[in-house]
Formats: structure tokens, sequence, C-alpha cells
């Protein structure tokens, strides 16, 4: 005796199988693995963002500039230590604190400066880096006087 399943079913009646190439993975490629940003990444871009505004002479304390400026003039002595002074940021895995310490220039409003200078640091360290910027907190640490020795002036983005 012979026994054969047979329930009658033709090909058309099989479902139709999607012929669509899926992706190997699964999913966007943004989401196959992690991006972590170092908070000195996040400094550097502040660091940049707040020196760009307009009232801003220098970032950081006056014994810190002067340290700074030291180093700067020592051979191998470091640029990347210019650009950092003055910030720190905290940073996490989707959101960044940061706290600046800045000089003012003698005249100018303290508050409309900070202002422009949270408002710069935030638009520019979220466009680059996608983390939430929860706050800003600026220290004003000294107001450069028209008379006062010119210490070579930190440079600004042209």
């Amino acid at each position: 005796m012979t026994d054969t399943t047979h329930s009658g079913a033709t090909a058309a009646d099989e479902p139709r199988r999607s012929t669509s190439v899926s992706k190997r993975g699964g999913g966007d490629p943004a989401s196959r693995g992690r991006t972590t940003i170092a908070d000195g990444v996040v400094e550097k871009i502040a660091g940049l963002a707040a020196r760009d505004v307009d009232g801003v002479h220098a970032m950081g304390s006056g014994l810190s500039r002067t340290f700074g400026a030291v180093r700067d003039r020592v051979p191998g002595g470091s640029a990347k230590s210019n650009v950092t002074r003055g910030v720190k940021a905290e940073v996490g895995e989707v959101q960044t604190a940061l706290d600046l310490e800045i000089v003012v220039v003698y005249g100018v409003s303290i508050s409309d400066v900070a202002g422009d200078v949270r408002e710069n640091v935030i638009a520019a360290v979220e466009r680059m880096t996608g983390l939430e910027v929860v706050e800003v907190n600026i220290a004003v640490s000294d107001v450069k006087l028209p008379d006062d020795e010119e210490e070579e002036p930190e440079q600004r983005l042209q």
C-alpha cells in the first residue's frame, strides 16, 4: 500500500513570497552600533563657538590664561589647550552640560553676551554632535578694559 499525501493545492494557492531583497543585519545602518563622543570634542566645539561671539575677549580665568600663554610659547606646546581653555563639558549618552568661563570686553552688555554665547554654543554642539545640550552655565571672570596691557587676543574664526 502506498501512502501519498496530496492536498490538491496548486502553486497558485501557496502564499506569495516577497522577492524584494532584504537588508542583512536588519534595520537602519545608523542603528548598528554605538557612537561615543568624548568630553574634549564637545569642549572644543563649545570653545570655538563661544569665542566666535562679539564681546568675548578670552576664555578662562586670568591664571589659566597666563599659564596657557606660557605653555603656547614653549616649543612643542599644544595649541589644543587654547581651544578648550575655560570650557568644561560633561557628556552622557544623549545629553551634555557645559560650564564656560569667559572674559568680556568692557562696555558690552554682559547679559546679552552671555545669552549670545549660550545660543551659539547650544546650536553648534547640537548640530555637530546630535547631543541635547541641557545647560550652559557661564561665569564671567573678568572684563577687558581698553587700557589693560594688551595680551595676545584669542583668535576668532573668520
